[in-house]
Parts: C-alpha cells; sequence; structure tokens
C-alpha cells in the first residue's frame, strides 16, 4: 500500500482536486453552495472574490468588451497565484481536459503507440502561435475567439449543466491524443496551456533533478506529458524552469532513484551563477 501511494501521490491528489472542485462547481451552480459560483471563465469565491481566467479577458479586452472592476481584479487574482506556483498547475490540477488526455496517453503507452511514432510530427510551438491568432481574432471579429470553441469550457459546461454535445468535445480529443498525436491537444494546440506556460516561467516551485542519484532509466520521459523538459536528465543536475513543465509530479513518482523531487526555485543560486558567468 506504501509503493502504490508512493508510485501515484500526485496523479491521486491532482484527481481529488479536479473531481473536487467539480463538484463544488455543481453544488454552487445547481444547490447554490456559497464556496464557488460560476465556471472556470468567471468565478466568485465565498460569494465576494472574483475569479477570472485571465486568458478570457485578455481576449474580451482585443474584443472590445468592457473590462469590470471584477473582471479585472478576477484577472490579476489567478495570475498572480499561478504565476507564484510555477509551470501550468492549471492544466495538470484543475482543468478537467486532463483527465481525458491523461487516459488517452496511458492507453497509447499500453498499446506501444508510443514505440510507433517515434518523432513527434507537429511542433509544441504551435500553442503559442494559436493563443496569438485567437487574441487577433478577437480583436477582428469582436468576439472571444477561443472561448466559442473551447473543449475545456465545453467540457466544464457540460459536467455542471449535463453532457450533451460535451461528449462529442470529449471524444475528439481522447481519439486525437490516442491515435493521431501524443500529447496532441495540451501539449500541442491549447492556446490556454501556451498562456500558462507563459507566465509560469517565474514560479517558485519546481522539480529538481538530482543527476548524482540518476540512473537515466528513462522512466520520467515515458510518462511526462511534456517530456522535453526533462532534458538534463543523465547530463546534470538542474530544476527544470521551462514553464511548459505542467507540475503534475508524475516524473517524481515514477522515479526509483529519487532524483527528482519538487523544490523551491534557487533564485539567488542562479543569480550567483548568471554573475560567474558574465
Amino acid at each position: 500500500m506504501t509503493n502504490l501511494w508512493a508510485h501515484y501521490r500526485f496523479l491521486i491528489l491532482r484527481r481529488i482536486t479536479q473531481v473536487g472542485l467539480m463538484l463544488l462547481y455543481v453544488g454552487g451552480n445547481i444547490w447554490g453552495w456559497s464556496f464557488i459560483q460560476g465556471n472556470l471563465s468567471s468565478s466568485m469565491l465565498f460569494g465576494f472574490i472574483p475569479l477570472s481566467d485571465p486568458f478570457a479577458a485578455i481576449q474580451m479586452f482585443a474584443a472590445g468588451a468592457v473590462m469590470t472592476t471584477n473582471l479585472i481584479v478576477g484577472a490579476l487574482l489567478i495570475t498572480i497565484a499561478y504565476g507564484l506556483v510555477g509551470g501550468r498547475v492549471f492544466c495538470s490540477w484543475v482543468c478537467p481536459v486532463n483527465i481525458i488526455t491523461d487516459a488517452a496517453n496511458y492507453l497509447r503507452r499500453r498499446l506501444g503507440f508510443n514505440q510507433v511514432q517515434k518523432k513527434q510530427p507537429a511542433s509544441r510551438s504551435v500553442r503559442y502561435w494559436v493563443m496569438i491568432l485567437t487574441i487577433i481574432l478577437s480583436y477582428i471579429l469582436g468576439v472571444t475567439a477561443f472561448e466559442f470553441i473551447s473543449p475545456i469550457s465545453i467540457t466544464h459546461r457540460a459536467i455542471i449543466f449535463g453532457l450533451g454535445l460535451g461528449w462529442t468535445a470529449m471524444l475528439i480529443i481522447f481519439l486525437f491524443d490516442l491515435f493521431i498525436l501524443k500529447n496532441g491537444w495540451c501539449g500541442h494546440i491549447c492556446p490556454l496551456g501556451g498562456f500558462y506556460g507563459t507566465i509560469g516561467k517565474v514560479g517558485l516551485i519546481r522539480v529538481d533533478h538530482d543527476e548524482e542519484k540518476c540512473t537515466a532509466c528513462m522512466k520520467c520521459k515515458e510518462v511526462c506529458p511534456e517530456s522535453q523538459v526533462l532534458f538534463m536528465i543523465s547530463k546534470s543536475s538542474e530544476q527544470i524552469l521551462d514553464g511548459a513543465c505542467t507540475n503534475c509530479g508524475r516524473c517524481i513518482e515514477v522515479c526509483d532513484d529519487d532524483a527528482l523531487n519538487f523544490s523551491i526555485r534557487k533564485l539567488a543560486k542562479e543569480k550567483i551563477k548568471n554573475e560567474n558567468n558574465k
């Protein structure tokens, strides 16, 4: 039982967080619970603390919408929170689509699809171009471009208010990630992931690699949804400072060498190192 918890502790905690938030949203919107009401784009915590998706707020601003005080304050609070934590924490700990893409990735490994597709046919930088295009389209069309078609919003609303066509969005993403592109939606296309990856570069919570303990088994890279951030494996002792890291903790769980662990960003050490390199 201890080994099972050690191997899946962060995954279990993430699922508890994701499902728990969904239940709180359902309770808030259907039964009037006061903890949190609304959706992932715009919510009210305890009935008086506004929370807003900063990327949706940027789209609204680009579209020429009136920016209310609650919207601005809510967007700033979320930006500061995720900026401090670091990485794409929203993607792995909050977003309901993560459950779907994780399931597809797990099945890919079980079926051996990852061995068949050695080279990814798409660049991970596509999501940043989609992010920029979304803002441009919002300005041109006068609407929040991504929010209209966002699988995240569709899935979230479907869970809260009844699935309906939400099943379609879930199925499309699952099949796309399973048969076409590994981590296709979250790792390559989703502009919201690109946005949180951008602000998450300055965060404090990081995964730290100890080269002396590492045996280069590569189990971490096998399960990591953003394996490119683990470039230092078997090479050097470094922290993952890439904002694309989702801080999901799966690499830590599968590492039998205890070479990977969460730590606070080594700001002072980095500063000294940079000064010495000048």
